[in-house]
């Protein structure tokens, strides 16, 4: 894998993806290797390395990755009833990209 899948995969069409929603600065899009029966993926198009790397200048930004986190969240709990959101800091961070995961279900593995 590579050190940041959404850059250098999602983002830049290398990969296919299946985008849910998307505004000028965050896109949203089914995961390409789904954990959970429901699996999105939202991220901000620049590269922000992971949440600890966030500065005051990306509030704007963050306020509107949180707002399409949240519309998302909300289809997922009326399609499927319930939602989780998650984050991943550290060593748990696969891809070195500022991503948060709305998924619903039991693990598909």
């Amino acid at each position: 894998m590579t050190e940041d899948f959404y850059c250098e995969e999602a983002l830049s069409g290398r990969t296919p993806i299946t985008k849910v929603h998307e505004t000028e600065n965050v896109l949203a899009f089914h995961h390409t290797r789904p954990f959970w029966p429901v699996h999105i993926v939202v991220i901000p198009k620049r590269h922000i390395s992971s949440l600890l790397t966030l500065e005051a200048g990306d509030n704007e930004l963050l306020i509107e990755l949180f707002d399409v986190i949240k519309q998302i969240a909300d289809r997922v709990v009326a399609e499927h009833g319930a939602a989780r959101v998650l984050t991943n800091l550290g060593k748990y961070q696969d891809s070195k990209h500022l991503h948060f995961h709305i998924n619903s279900g039991d693990p598909l593995r």
